[in-house]
Formats: structure tokens, sequence, C-alpha cells
């Protein structure tokens, strides 16, 4: 007998038949999600997020005035796409704050 996929159980529930085959299989795709999500917090930071937490290091130590991510970008040599998303996780992570300048540019200075 053809061993029962979780489609095919996921289908079978949204179709009313709920028969302890479903039943047990549902329950194993339950256990697998859940093992899923316990080593989710376990995963070793890749290259690049080792990487990017050197940087946002280094561009803490920079922070004098505050900074546009352009001029972040420029000075470490990264896109400004980068170097924005950087600064946007130091702000999340409370060592920046973000403002609107003049000119409607955002700046960052250390919080």
């Amino acid at each position: 007998m053809k061993k029962m996929t979780y489609a095919d159980a996921i289908n079978s529930a949204i179709n009313g038949n709920l028969t302890d085959e479903v039943k047990d299989r549902l329950n194993d795709l339950l256990v697998s999600l859940a093992n899923r999500n316990k080593k989710g917090g376990e995963r070793k930071p890749t290259k690049v997020q080792k990487e990017n937490e050197v940087l946002k290091a280094s561009i803490m130590e920079s922070f004098g005035e505050p900074q546009t991510a352009s001029a972040v970008a420029e000075q470490f040599g990264i896109s400004n796409q980068k170097a924005s998303a950087l600064l946007n996780q130091l702000v999340a992570d409370n060592l920046l704050k973000k403002f609107v300048g003049e000119k409607r540019r955002t700046f960052f200075e250390v919080a």
C-alpha cells in the first residue's frame, strides 16, 4: 500500500475525510514542523551574517555626527541598499536613531 503524503492528508481533511490514517499523518506533519521551528533558533550564522556583524561594529565606531545611508555606503565601499539595511538593523537594535532631516533625507545618529 502506498504511504499517504502530507498533501494527501491535508486534502482528505479539507474534504472532511478524517480517518485515523489521515489524523496520524497530520500529527506527523505537526511534529515535523515543530522540529523545523526548533532548529531555526539553533542555526549557526552564515558567513555573510558574520561579516555583517563586523561591518555593523565598524559602522558604529565611525559614528560621530548624523549620517545618511549613502554616506555610510561610500565610506565603507558597500552599496546604498546594504548600508541602509545594516543601519536599519542597528535602529532595530536601539543602537541608532533614524530621523528625517532637510530635503526629506533620512539621517542616522547614535541613540
